[in-house]
């Protein structure tokens, strides 16, 4: 039997104060505040927690309704913190208090954001790697020098402590977070609703160095490339295999290829191995050294090799903790700790 989870939010706790980002707030609802039982995802308990009932105004007019106290995230299996309009506005001292008792007891949070700047003003970011949008990364070291930012992630995570780029990448930690505990297709199924991806690679790198390919015609013979890879994970590839499809040279295809999606021809085609793995492994019973086979890994310990490493775990405890049960609903709401 597996071990018990030790990550398994169910009950979330939105953390709201004068300053939040509505688009943050929205995020969050959108993925834990949506009734999706009828396509076999966990229900939440999102609750909007504050210093006292008074409704929280928000840019453009919104606003919204606390129906917590703080005293509620005592129970919270994860803490959710928004992004602020003004990265420099001062929390409330009774959030930050609230927010440090939840983090000596082990509560997961998450910031979105400029939330880093929130969780760096209550100590939980001190001695500990993070990582806001890309043009905050000065203004954090700057404010905050005991936090290590990390220029370029999407997001991350350092001890019970997660932190994520802007806007979009908010939506990518949320998204992460619910994979992490309830499985790929819980997440999968959130972000079909939501028209989006369930998760994306590369970093912040894709948004901050790189310029647009040079011509639209490279642009889509990158995504072909990507296409048949997807559709031939089975088969071996190599960096000169994928630049001769594009009628590239290797240098230039891995060139064009990381300025299109932010990382490396083969970190990405392992990151798309993995994704298919998981799922074979939550949805068949075929035999580790076939699902190594279909994916491409080739042997079932070169895949074990790269659970591990991108992960934390093995093949075997991850079909332990997600596959489905006769009677199971389609969408696994089985639980993995991160």
């Amino acid at each position: 039997m597996p071990p018990r989870p030790s990550f398994t939010p169910t009950r979330i706790a939105l953390v709201a104060f004068p300053g939040i980002r509505a688009f943050d707030v929205s995020v969050i609802t959108e993925v834990w505040g949506v009734d999706r039982t009828d396509r076999g995802v966990p229900l939440f308990d999102l609750r909007r927690t504050a210093a006292d009932p008074a409704p929280i105004p928000l840019r453009g007019g919104l606003s919204l309704s606390p129906d917590r106290t703080l005293a509620w995230l005592a129970g919270a299996d994860l803490i959710v913190v928004p992004g602020l309009d003004d990265h420099l506005t001062p929390a409330p001292e009774p959030v930050l208090d609230a927010l440090r008792r939840a983090h000596t007891r082990g509560t997961p949070i998450a910031a979105l954001c400029g939330g880093a700047f929130t969780l760096a003003q209550a100590g939980l970011l001190n001695g500990r790697q993070a990582v806001t949008h890309w043009n905050l990364t000065d203004l954090l070291r700057t404010h905050h020098p005991q936090v290590t930012v990390v220029p370029d992630a999407l997001f991350l995570r350092d001890d019970n402590v997660w932190t994520s780029a802007g806007t979009a990448a908010g939506i990518d930690l949320c998204l992460h977070l619910v994979r992490t505990a309830h499985g790929a297709e819980a997440a999968a199924a959130i972000a079909r609703s939501m028209v989006t991806a369930p998760f994306r690679t590369g970093t912040q790198a894709q948004f901050i160095e790189h310029p647009t390919p040079h011509t639209d015609r490279d642009a889509d013979t990158l995504a072909a490339v990507r296409a048949f890879a997807l559709t031939h994970l089975a088969e071996p590839h190599t960096v000169a295999d994928l630049a001769a499809r594009a009628g590239m040279s290797p240098r230039s295809f891995a060139r064009h290829f990381q300025a299109t999606t932010g990382t490396t021809p083969l970190r990405w085609l392992i990151t798309q191995r993995i994704a298919a793995a998981q799922k074979l492994l939550e949805r068949t019973d075929l035999p580790l050294p076939e699902v190594a086979r279909r994916t491409g890994f080739g042997s079932e310990i070169t895949m074990r090799q790269h659970f591990a490493t991108h992960l934390a775990t093995s093949p075997r405890d991850y079909r332990l903790a997600f596959r489905r049960t006769p009677g199971q609903p389609e969408v696994d709401t089985g639980r993995l700790h991160p």
